[in-house]
């Protein structure tokens, strides 16, 4: 199970981290592979690369804003939510994923 992820909010520093904090941490706990780009002030950080878009089985968008190269995961099945709900209920969203991946 691989797992992919973009977090972004309109400042994008702490929501934006905090977000891939929790998402990363649910699905350590899960044991799935997750990888989470954040994009905000700083630019993109932890840019997903060609490979792992290809080897994923799901997208995560836990984004308030547009996100910069969206056409990049046009054929992936996607979950989007705000940021905050990421950081309030990342377990949930991973399991949610898990089971859209499942499908």
């Amino acid at each position: 199970m691989n797992i992919i992820a973009i977090t972004a909010c309109p400042a994008g520093v702490a929501h934006t981290h905090m977000a891939a904090a929790a998402l990363e941490a649910s699905a350590k706990k899960s044991g799935v592979k997750i990888k989470v780009e954040k994009q905000g002030a700083m630019g993109i950080e932890n840019k997903i690369k060609d490979k792992e878009v290809a080897e994923a089985d799901v997208l995560i968008l836990a984004v308030d804003t547009a996100i910069a190269k969206s056409e990049r995961f046009n054929d992936i099945p996607k979950i989007k939510v705000s940021v905050s709900e990421a950081v309030k209920n990342a377990k949930g969203l991973i399991e949610q994923a898990i089971e859209l991946a499942n499908k």
